[in-house]
């Protein structure tokens, strides 16, 4: 609150000179007595409003973190099924080297060859 000129304090501390023909005394320290109330909410709500700000701030940074934390994730994602066909293909050529060596002349006699890879 760089352009606050008074705080509820001072206000209060306040002394007026009187004159002859001045203000009733307690009609002025009545009226300012309200305004100090006024003053002193409007302080407290402001400090209010600039705490919720810095939380929601906060949030917004935590939340753009995640966002940039999800966007990269799709691109492991599409690289992910490529490796795993691979690995896929990988299994299926040692499992059909495996029965080759188990089961050996049996399937090269076989006439449905095409489960040779």
């Amino acid at each position: 609150m760089e352009n606050v000129n008074f705080t509820p304090k001072e206000i209060l501390q306040k002394q007026f000179r009187q004159k002859m023909r001045g203000y009733d005394p307690d009609d002025v320290d009545s009226f300012l007595d309200n305004v100090i109330k006024d003053y002193d909410a409007f302080v407290k709500e402001n400090q209010r409003l600039q705490d919720e700000n810095e939380r929601l701030l906060a949030k917004v940074d935590e939340l753009t973190r995640q966002v940039q934390v999800g966007a990269s994730q799709p691109r492991a994602a599409a690289t992910s099924p490529a490796s795993s066909n691979v690995t896929n293909m990988d299994i299926l050529k040692r499992l059909s080297n495996l029965e080759r060596h188990v089961f050996g002349s049996q399937l090269d006699n076989d006439p449905n060859e095409s489960h040779r890879l």
